[in-house]
């Protein structure tokens, strides 16, 4: 009897340690299947809907003749701009993305409303963010309602923003200078888009070539061995030879500015995308892998405000570079092979879960009307710290509307 009981015991107990086994792995395959699960369309309408209401309201608050800047909420301060500052073109390119997606009439009408004064900086020869400032805005109206005198808005952009090319530098200049320096910063990547748009409606390859031309040069300057870019390189203008390599808005001169990493990896994924060149998706490569792999990259995906941030863990994350990083790598994994395609759509999924979460998605009529909060403009001259962006907004929904078409 006592020899049946032991048996039993045993019997009892291997069960029992079975069946946590199979538990274990059975959760771990839930939580892991969780960990992987898509972004629904419904959560996406949501977040697309209530950025529709932030806009709405943003528009109500918006003086005449005002572009939205950014909003401080510990002032509840709203900060504005006249047509000509760089960030213009994000609001109507919002206003426009976001009307094509809900077909609300009344942010197709804001979009217009704002693009009559902006259409003068057409003619703006003294800043390198045309594409910025008109091709996110008027691209987006052409694209959605072609006419004539869009194109025209859109060819004197491009030739406007042509006059700032140097051939010696081998160049578009970015910030202007009283002496011989000629100063390019690698957001000047994110403006070649307008020109490559300018020689295929033309037909004048004179704007592509440039746009290709200054992708070398930032190529070959810009990029330090880790792949990681400077934010300005200094030009001599009349000799074409670096005079100096810096970072203005970053931590350090050398380290790797988030938006900046940002910027130049958006801006190869295009230069691939126009002109299907291999060097120029190998570079944007270079970047992703660069920034993904990084010991500093959070496991949300929303990086610090620079990767060499003296304070991580506690440093600053910038909202702004993670939507412009998941709307590139969104782009990228479309042309890479299946084990970066994974890797690159994947991160980008999880930014995007990340920035439609509490922390860093406004609530309703919050936030001076824009849609995320967190990012950081320029820290160094404690500018914009902390608080919501334009072009974050844009950036983000660009990435929701990419995420959801594919």
């Amino acid at each position: 009897m006592r020899k049946k009981e032991i048996i039993t015991g045993i019997l009892q107990q291997v069960t029992a340690n079975l069946t946590l086994v199979v538990f274990t792995i059975v959760t771990a395959g839930v939580s892991s299947c969780a960990g992987q699960k898509k972004i629904s369309g419904d959560s996406i309408t949501a977040t697309l809907e209530l950025a529709a209401a932030q806009y709405r309201d943003m528009a109500a608050q918006l003086p005449e003749g005002r572009f939205p800047k950014t909003y401080y909420p510990k002032e509840d301060r709203f900060e504005t701009s006249g047509s000509e500052w760089w960030v213009s073109g994000f609001y109507p390119g919002t206003l426009l993305y976001l009307h094509e997606e809900l077909n609300d009439p009344q942010l197709r009408e804001e979009a217009n409303r704002i693009m009559e004064d902006l259409e003068k900086e057409q003619y703006n020869k003294t800043t390198h963010d045309l594409g910025f400032m008109m091709f996110c805005s008027f691209g987006h109206l052409n694209r959605l309602d072609p006419r004539p005198e869009y194109d025209e808005i859109l060819m004197t952009s491009a030739r406007s923003l042509a006059t700032r090319f140097n051939e010696k530098v081998g160049a578009i200049r970015s910030w202007d200078s009283d002496d011989d320096s000629f100063l390019v910063i690698i957001d000047n990547m994110m403006n070649l888009e307008l020109l490559f748009w300018a020689s295929e409606f033309s037909g004048d390859p004179t704007y592509r070539n440039i746009a290709i031309t200054h992708a070398n040069t930032t190529m070959q300057h810009h990029f330090r061995p880790d792949n990681s870019s400077y934010h300005v390189i200094n030009y001599n203008e009349n000799t074409g030879e670096v005079k100096e390599k810096r970072t203005a808005q970053g931590a350090a001169d050398e380290s790797a500015w988030a938006r900046g990493q940002a910027w130049g990896l958006y801006g190869y994924t295009v230069m691939y995308r126009e002109t299907k060149e291999q060097k120029y998706l190998d570079q944007a490569i270079k970047i992703a892998d660069f920034m993904l792999d990084h010991s500093h990259m959070p496991q949300d995906k929303i990086p610090y405000w620079d990767y060499n941030a003296p304070n991580i863990p506690d440093a600053l994350r910038d909202s702004s570079a993670g939507a412009i990083m998941a709307s590139a790598l969104l782009e990228l994994s479309e042309y890479v092979d299946a084990g970066k395609k994974k890797k690159y759509f994947s991160t980008a999924e999880t930014a995007i879960k990340t920035l439609m979460s509490d922390t860093y998605l406004a609530e309703k009529g919050s936030n001076g009307g824009f849609i995320l909060k967190h990012g950081v403009g320029h820290l160094p001259e404690n500018s914009e710290v902390d608080v919501p962006l334009t072009y974050g907004d844009y950036y983000f929904v660009e990435a929701l509307l990419r995420y959801k078409n594919r």
